[in-house]
């Protein structure tokens, strides 16, 4: 599968993209703004990779670019450029195609960081809105430690929430995300539900900042 991260020389699409070229076969293509940026960081993390003994697939391109050739495009951006993002790139989405978001809307005063819901009711559904009718929209990957996945040592062992409304494109995001070992895909149902799971993200982040040891909380049900 060809998997288009827009955004993938941020944090969490750095984290992304490694694991899927270490732990999968699937090709993995690096979008940013600009294209020299995407080649440079698909150089970096073929670097890394090629370090560890993997012959890893990981092309950079601009967004559009990235988008049209991906089965499956994550919206590795902030959530106040997610839409702008989504819509530079929706003529080059097919239906069929698979768009994922796992942005997350906050802000921050001195108690902590606080979900920040957007008036559409979670910035999954902000993602949907914006994506063409015909294309899939699935939020997936919110509440997972960037610092941690881009760690190809570290062992996952944490759950990613997945919510969607269409059965099979939810059915294809879960399987990416377990091809990642230590990662497991738990439903959390449709769209409807996706604010209840963007909002772990700050409590986490809280619980980072005021718990020694805990940088890299995840979540884990059982």
């Amino acid at each position: 599968m060809d998997i288009a991260l827009l955004g993938g020389t941020g944090d969490i699409g750095e984290g992304l993209a490694l694991r899927w070229a270490y732990h999968t076969s699937h090709t993995v293509i690096v979008g940013s703004r600009d294209a020299e940026r995407a080649d440079n960081k698909a150089e970096e993390y073929a670097t890394e990779l090629d370090s560890r003994g993997v012959d890893s697939d990981i092309d950079g391109a601009e967004n559009a670019a990235a988008a049209a050739r991906a089965d499956v495009v994550v919206a590795a951006v902030p959530a106040y450029h997610l839409t702008d993002t989504v819509e530079a790139v929706a003529d080059e989405l097919d239906d069929g195609d698979v768009l994922v978001s796992p942005a997350v809307g906050m802000k921050r005063d001195e108690e902590g960081m606080h979900y920040n819901r957007p008036g559409a009711g979670s910035v999954t559904a902000l993602a949907a809105g914006a994506a063409p009718d015909d294309v899939a929209v699935v939020g997936a990957f919110h509440n997972l430690a960037a610092d941690r996945l881009a760690n190809l040592d570290a062992d996952l062992d944490v759950d990613t929430l997945i919510v969607g409304d269409d059965e099979d494109a939810v059915e294809t995001v879960s399987a990416l995300a377990e091809g990642v070992e230590g990662l497991r895909a738990v439903s959390a149902g449709g769209i409807a539900n996706a604010a209840e799971v963007e909002g772990l993200t700050p409590l986490l982040i809280n619980i980072a900042m005021n718990n020694e040891g805990m940088h890299d909380v995840g979540v884990k049900f059982h």
